[in-house]
């Protein structure tokens, strides 16, 4: 089955508001919430579905890469968001606060039985790693060194005394419709449901301490400047009870010194000269991996363009392969010596040296534009 926008799953506009896109979510978390739909499974999938579309909207990077990628954005595992696998456990350790505060702060319960207790993850790490055009072209496998917070070995951990392990504290009031309850984070623990017992030597607040560790990061081909992949669990460690957080790798690329890039497709500028134009020739093209040799037509005009199909990029989400433009500029001299302006001053008025443009000396868009539309 085909995953929806998720613009359309929460009815909102690609424009809305970050709080527009929470109380949409909400809005539909209370109508699909399992505790109000026992039993009903299309119900259930409306409430798993309007988790992944909100997961991916209230992320900015995601909706980044969502709206410019669609579902096949790298990072986010072929569409981001939940699949069809994940459990409501899972949403709610994800969602719980959303859920409590549309619920006027009441612990869920009736779905997989219980209160459920907060999952606290770690810090997220961002990286930005340079790339060649060569290993854009064909992929990479980098190692990277990273400053990570771990959990610090001899540190200790005991249930905590405020939550009795639950990560939650309830509360009761009474109001002129009754007893209200209602469940929040644990103040003393952050809702790990445990806190520090013994620290060892050097670690913080919560056990843990700052070391070098080496990750290996395969890239794949075809990613773009700005580009954002996600590693799941391979950020830093959250203390006891706790899942570590993401490794955000950022791409950046390196300036080629002959090749430009446009998306998938490569640009290359060939300088020729005014008797190679006229008589023809025939050039080498630097490609991403070798060359290529080119012939030159006689009587090629300035700005003519050649397209080399297929010798470009290949598509992050396997979707082909680019070409490669080659742009033949003609070089027009400007240190002639006496007798190099003395021979073309003879050919100056020669009739195979007056301009006969036709029809098919077209401008320099016409060409680009026939040239991208084929």
């Amino acid at each position: 089955m085909a995953k929806r926008d998720p613009y359309e799953v929460l009815g909102v506009a690609r424009n809305a508001s970050a709080e527009d896109i929470k109380k949409a979510y909400r809005k539909l978390a209370i109508k699909y919430h399992p505790d109000k739909n026992p039993g009903d499974k299309p119900a259930e999938e409306k409430f798993k579905e309007a988790a992944s579309a909100y997961e991916i909207l209230s992320d900015p990077d995601k909706k980044a890469r969502y709206d410019r990628f669609g579902h096949n954005a790298p990072g986010m595992g072929g569409g981001g968001g939940f699949q069809g696998g994940m459990n409501m456990e899972d949403i709610f350790s994800q969602f719980g606060d959303i859920f409590g505060s549309a619920f006027g702060g009441e612990a869920f319960g009736g779905f997989g039985g219980g209160r459920r207790q907060r999952v606290v993850k770690g810090s997220n790490l961002r990286v930005r790693l340079k790339l060649s055009l060569e290993e854009i072209a064909h992929g990479a496998e980098k190692q990277l060194k990273l400053q990570k917070l771990v959990r610090a070995k001899g540190t200790e951990y005991a249930t905590c005394s405020t939550c009795k392990g639950s990560g939650q504290v309830t509360r009761v009031q009474s109001t002129f419709l009754g007893h209200m309850q209602t469940v929040t984070t644990c103040p003393t623990c952050g809702g790990m449901g445990q806190s520090v017992s013994k620290r060892a030597p050097g670690s913080d607040e919560h056990g843990l301490v700052r070391e070098e560790s080496v990750v290996t990061v395969k890239i794949p081909a075809g990613v773009e400047e700005g580009m954002q992949l996600n590693l799941s669990g391979m950020g830093n460690d959250a203390p006891a009870g706790g899942v570590a957080g993401d490794l955000l790798v950022v791409i950046e690329e390196e300036d080629h010194k002959e090749l430009k890039r446009d998306g998938v497709n490569l640009h290359y500028e060939a300088f020729i000269s005014m008797v190679d134009a006229a008589l023809g020739t025939s050039i080498e093209v630097p490609l991403v991996s070798g060359k290529a040799k080119v012939k030159i037509d006689p009587g090629t005009q300035g700005n003519h363009i050649l397209r080399l199909k297929h010798k470009g990029l290949p598509s992050v989400n396997r979707h082909g392969q680019g070409d490669l433009f080659v742009h033949v500029m003609v070089w027009t001299p400007t240190d002639l010596t006496k007798e190099e302006k003395a021979a073309l001053e003879k050919l100056r008025t020669s009739p195979g040296m007056q301009p006969k443009p036709t029809a098919k000396d077209r401008g320099f868009f016409d060409r680009v534009r026939e040239m991208f539309g084929n």
